[in-house]
C-alpha cells in the first residue's frame, strides 16, 4: 500500500492553498510512477483521516485532478488514476531540477556574434570600470514618483494601461517633437517619431530593417562594439575607416562608396565612443553629401547629446538633414537613469512605419504610463534642470578624475580631457598591456569587463575607454589609487 500519510507533506505556511499542495504533489507521484497508472486512490474520507485535513480539502484536491485529467471517477466503483496518459520520457537524476535548468531538452542555434561577458552582478567592495554612465544617485526619482503617482490617481490614464500603438504614447510623441525641435535643431512632426526602449532598441530595429543580405555597413576602426554586434547579427559586412582628431575619415568613406555598394553609416558624431573625438563640421557636410550622392543611410546615435562641458552641444547631422538620409536614434535613460528604457528613432514617416510595424513583433509596445511620465517631466522643465544639474557634477568630476588620474598615473598612461560625454580614452605605455593590468586588477578588487572589445579591428591602440561621471571625488581617488596599486604592480 501506498504510505499516503508520510510522502503527502502539507505545508502551512505556503501561501498556496493546501488542496493545491496535495494536487502538485499528487501529479509529481503519477509522473514519476511512485502511484502507478489505473491506481485507485483512497476515498476522500480516509485520505483526509491519513493526511489530517478536511474531507472537503481531499475532495476539492480529487476535483482539479479529475479536471486536468490525471485522474478519473468511476460511479459505484472510486477514484483511480487514469489510465491513458502516455508514460513522460525523462532522465531522473540525483539534482533533476539543476540539471532541467541549465540543460535544454532541445537543440537551437547559437550565435558567436552575441556571446558577451558583460557582468550581471555586482559585489559592493568592487569598483566596476564603465564606459560612460550617468550617476543613479543623482535621478530625480522622487519627481519621477510623484508625477507617475498623479497620473496612476487619474481616470482618464486607465485608457493607457491597455494595448495601444506601437509607435509610443502620442503625449510624449508630441512632447518630443517640440523638444527635439528646439533643443537640436530638428524639423520634424509626429510622423518621423517612434518611442523605443532606448536607442540601442532603435539600433536593432533599424539594422533588421537596412540589411536585405549580406550589405555593406561602414563603421569607426574604434567603434561602439553593441552597435558592431547589432549590425553582424543582422548580417552586414562591415568596413571599417579610421577615426582620428576630426571623427570618421570621410575621404575614406568615400573611396569605399567607389567600390562597394554602401547600405549605411553609422556614427556617433557628438562624442565618437569610444575616443570621444568629435566629427567636424567639414567631414558632416561632406558625409551628407556621400550619402545623397550614394543613397545610403545615416545610422546616427547621438547617446550623449546632453553632456558637453566647454561649449554648447554641436547639433546633430540630423538638423543638417534635408534629403531623409539620416536615421537619428537617442535616449532619455542615458540622461536620466539607464533603469528608465525611454528613447526614440527619428527618419523618414516611410521607415518609420516600418519599423513601428516590426516592433509589434519583438516587444509590442512600451510602458505607456511612463512614457506619459516622461511627458509631462519634459513638458514641465523638469528634465532640462536636471540636465543642467548634472552638467554641472559632470563637469566637476571629469576636472578632478582627469587631474588626478595624470597626478598619479601621468608616467604610466595618457589621455586628452574630453570636452563633453562621460569618459575618457585612456592609452596605456606601450611597455605594459592592458591585458597585464586586467588581471591585477582583478586581484585589487577593479574590474575591467570585456576591454578588448575597444579594439576589434586589432589595431593594437593599447587603449580603453573609462567613465568618470559616476564617481564623487572620493570614489574617483579611490579607483585612481587602485589602477596605480595595479600598474606598479607590473612596474
Amino acid at each position: 500500500m501506498i504510505p499516503y500519510k508520510t510522502i503527502l507533506i502539507i505545508d502551512r505556511s505556503n501561501r498556496q492553498p493546501i488542496y493545491l499542495q496535495l494536487t502538485h504533489q499528487f501529479i509529481d507521484l503519477i509522473k514519476s510512477k511512485t502511484i502507478p497508472s489505473n491506481t485507485k486512490l483512497p476515498s476522500s474520507r480516509l485520505l483526509s483521516d491519513l493526511v489530517g485535513v478536511h474531507r472537503k480539502t481531499i475532495v476539492a484536491c480529487y476535483d482539479e485532478l479529475i479536471l486536468q485529467g490525471w485522474i478519473i471517477s468511476i460511479p459505484k466503483k472510486g477514484t483511480y488514476v487514469n489510465s491513458t496518459i502516455p508514460e513522460l520520457q525523462q532522465q531522473w537524476t540525483d539534482n533533476l531540477l539543476q540539471s532541467r535548468a541549465k540543460i535544454s531538452g532541445f537543440s537551437f542555434s547559437k550565435n558567436d556574434i552575441l556571446q558577451r561577458t558583460f557582468p550581471q552582478a555586482f559585489q559592493d567592495d568592487f569598483i566596476y570600470v564603465n564606459d560612460g554612465v550617468s550617476d543613479e544617485r543623482l535621478t530625480p526619482i522622487k519627481e519621477l514618483a510623484t508625477i507617475y503617482r498623479k497620473l496612476a490617481g487619474k481616470k482618464e490614464t486607465l485608457k493607457h494601461i491597455g494595448y495601444g500603438t506601437t509607435f509610443g504614447n502620442l503625449k510624449l510623441r508630441e512632447v518630443l517633437v517640440e523638444y527635439l525641435n528646439e533643443t537640436r535643431g530638428l524639423n520634424i512632426t509626429i510622423d518621423n517619431i517612434l518611442i523605443t526602449r532606448g536607442s540601442q532598441m532603435g539600433m536593432f530595429l533599424a539594422s533588421q530593417l537596412l540589411i536585405e543580405n549580406e550589405e555593406y555597413f561602414i563603421i569607426g576602426e574604434t567603434n561602439y562594439s553593441s552597435a558592431d554586434t547589432t549590425f553582424q547579427y543582422a548580417n552586414a559586412k562591415l568596413l571599417r575607416v579610421k577615426v582620428d582628431e576630426n571623427g570618421l575619415d570621410t575621404k575614406a568613406i568615400e573611396q569605399l562608396c567607389r567600390r562597394y555598394n554602401v547600405k549605411a553609416v553609422y556614427t556617433t558624431s557628438h562624442h565618437h565612443h569610444p575616443t570621444t573625438v568629435t566629427l567636424s563640421a567639414e567631414r558632416r557636410m561632406h558625409l551628407l553629401n556621400l550619402a545623397k550622392t550614394h543613397s545610403f543611410a545615416v545610422l546616427e546615435d547621438d547617446y550623449d547629446y546632453d553632456f558637453h562641458y566647454n561649449h554648447a552641444p554641436i547639433l546633430p547631422l540630423a538638423s543638417h538633414d534635408t534629403n531623409g538620409n539620416v536615421i537619428y536614434v537617442g535616449s532619455i535613460c542615458k540622461t536620466v537613469a539607464p533603469v528608465f528604457r525611454v528613447g526614440y528613432l527619428i527618419a523618414s514617416k516611410d521607415f518609420v512605419d516600418e519599423c513601428a510595424n516590426l516592433r509589434r513583433f519583438i516587444d509590442r509596445q512600451g510602458d505607456a504610463v511612463l512614457e506619459l511620465t516622461f511627458a509631462h517631466f519634459i513638458k514641465e522643465g523638469s528634465l532640462d534642470r536636471h540636465i543642467n544639474k548634472v552638467v554641472r557634477a559632470y563637469k566637476d568630476r571629469r576636472d578632478f578624475f582627469c587631474e588626478y588620474l595624470k597626478q598619479e598615473l601621468g608616467d604610466y598612461l595618457s589621455f586628452k580631457t574630453p570636452k563633453g560625454g562621460m569618459a575618457i580614452w585612456v592609452t596605456l605605455n606601450k611597455k605594459y598591456s592592458w591585458k597585464e593590468v586586467v588581471k591585477i586588477a582583478a586581484q585589487n578588487k577593479l574590474i575591467f569587463s570585456e576591454w578588448q572589445r575597444y579594439d576589434s579591428a586589432n589595431t593594437n591602440h593599447n587603449a580603453v575607454r573609462i567613465g568618470f561621471a559616476r564617481y564623487t571625488k572620493e570614489e574617483a581617488k579611490e579607483f585612481v589609487l587602485r589602477l596605480k596599486k595595479t600598474i606598479l604592480q607590473l612596474v
